[in-house]
């Protein structure tokens, strides 16, 4: 049995060895599905098998708490005291023991290195099966994933009932714009189609983009909708008035009626006016309102008997309804994050369609037929170049010829010590190199100036001792006044400035 320690060095190669594959993965060029599409589902598969390691590898490292992994936690306690107490050299001879017994009794035991496990997937991958190929499957209107089908929900959304009647291109267009929908046609019908079109896009991104983390999306979306719930910020849903009968009519004033009479007198519609401003029944007779309404002088709201009061129809499915309009805005919420995540593929959609319509069934075809020669053009051009020589590449992206390779010198190399020991491939590089910003900067971090005079000078120690030679012979050619500057004594000898100054001095002129 695996000690717990051997497990986590199993665990941790096991990680690396996945991560390994992984880059070869995604470096690795795909015929089939073009775009990411190719390279994610396989990753996608590698990386959940890695999620499991890594959680196996975190039981063993205690990351959790040793009440959920207590075997793990007290194995781990064992193998730690048994290897680094004051017995450790008798432990080790116990396990070889051990080990030796168990290759005496099962002498025929085949032990598969994990290495060779991660061989056989990488041969699995550059020779993959027809079920390998074929692990994401499109229709052919999405194209290999380049384009969305919503051709069921398109048909779906114009047999709703009041929906205006468009063409399938204005819907790609304006179907997630589902603040513009009346709040009185989002029924059980219009909550069946966003269900329908959440459920694709859904589908549709795991298929696409297979990487990206749906259930953190979906934590995100569920965030940020509850927030601008609550706020009544969210598109579409604004927040709803009171209800109609405590802010209709008009109030009265009271004061200026002594008796229920007079009330009576202002007529039928005006006390319903002044009984529905206030919340109570406006029914009955006029005398019955008018007593009604009188009732109420002098009191507040509060004091009123209950019995005064309208009764709301809708506060028994005041609650029901809310829920039920939040269960549909959350449901929008979703779609709008989806659409946003695949925006590249609806802006193509919408060209596609453009495009198709403009074309006949023949045009069509010749078109897709060349789209697949592209593919296969791409796949040619995307292979590995042989060039055992490391000859350079063209323009066309291949090594050009060897006798031209000859022919320029760039089989000759150059090196300049100045440049920090830079090779230079032909005598054209090397040359134009020394009018260039890597040598320019080199010669100036010796405090030299780059001049003609340093031409063909690679080495620091030769432009060094140049350029001393260069001061040293700009300083003799340097004009000196004590010994070439002339004067002229009185009896009209020529001396130089030096002599004539000690003449001067002693008194002899």
């Amino acid at each position: 049995m695996e000690t717990i320690l051997e497990q986590q060095r199993r665990y941790h190669e096991e990680r690396e060895r996945l991560m390994d594959v992984m880059v070869k993965e995604m470096l690795t060029k795909k015929g089939l599905c073009p775009g990411p599409i190719g390279l994610a589902g396989p990753t996608c598969c590698l990386q959940s098998v890695q999620h499991r390691a890594g959680l196996r590898l975190c039981q063993c490292h205690l990351v959790f708490p040793p009440v959920t992994c207590p075997c793990t936690h007290s194995l781990r306690k064992e193998e730690l005291s048994a290897i680094s107490g004051p017995n450790e050299f008798a432990e080790f001879y116990n396990r070889l023991k051990q080990i030796k017994e168990f290759h005496r009794k099962h002498p025929n035991e085949i032990c598969v290195p994990m290495s060779v496990e991660f061989e056989e997937l990488l041969k699995a991958r550059d020779n993959p099966s027809e079920e390998a190929q074929n692990l994401v499957e499109f229709t052919d209107e999405e194209g290999y994933g380049r384009y969305l089908d919503l051709h069921d929900c398109y048909l779906k959304y114009i047999n709703l009932k009041s929906s205006e009647k468009l063409d399938y291109i204005t819907y790609l267009s304006t179907f997630d714009q589902l603040f513009d929908i009346p709040k009185e046609r989002k029924n059980a019908e219009y909550k069946r189609y966003l269900e329908m079109l959440l459920e694709y896009l859904q589908d549709y991104t795991d298929r696409v983009k297979p990487l990206l983390d749906q259930n953190e999306l979906f934590g995100k979306i569920q965030t940020e909708f509850e927030k601008k719930w609550e706020n009544s910020t969210f598109p579409g849903w604004p927040k709803e008035t009171s209800s109609a009968l405590t802010h209709a009519g008009a109030h009265l004033d009271l004061s200026a009626f002594s008796s229920w009479e007079e009330l009576a007198s202002l007529g039928l519609d005006r006390l319903k006016s002044a009984l529905l401003a206030l919340g109570l029944k406006c029914g009955g007779t006029l005398e019955e309102r008018a007593q009604r309404l009188f009732s109420t002088k002098g009191k507040s709201l509060e004091a009123l008997d209950p019995s005064l009061f309208a009764k709301n129809p809708k506060t028994k499915g005041s609650k029901r309804d809310t829920e039920r309009n939040k269960d549909l805005a959350f449901l929008e919420a979703q779609i709008y994050e989806y659409v946003e995540v695949l925006g590249e593929q609806r802006h193509l959609t919408h060209e596609n369609v453009q495009r198709k319509q403009a074309r006949t069934g023949e045009e069509r075809e010749e078109e897709e037929e060349e789209q697949i020669s592209e593919s296969e053009s791409e796949d040619e051009e995307n292979e590995i170049i042989y060039n055992p020589k490391n000859l350079p590449l063209g323009w066309d992206g291949k090594p050009i010829p060897y006798w031209l390779y000859k022919l320029h010198g760039l089989n000759i190399n150059y090196n300049c010590e100045i440049c920090g020991n830079y090779t230079y491939q032909g005598p054209k590089a090397f040359q134009r190199h020394f009018a260039e910003w890597r040598h320019a900067h080199g010669m100036r971090c010796l405090g030299i100036p780059n001049t003609a005079h340093f031409a063909n000078v690679t080495q620091i120690e030769d432009a060094v001792s140049l350029w001393a030679k260069l001061k040293q012979q700009k300083a003799s050619e340097r004009w000196q006044p004590d010994t070439e500057e002339e004067y002229e004594d009185s009896s009209g000898n020529v001396v130089n400035k030096k002599t004539y100054e000690d003449l001067k001095r002693q008194g002899l002129l």
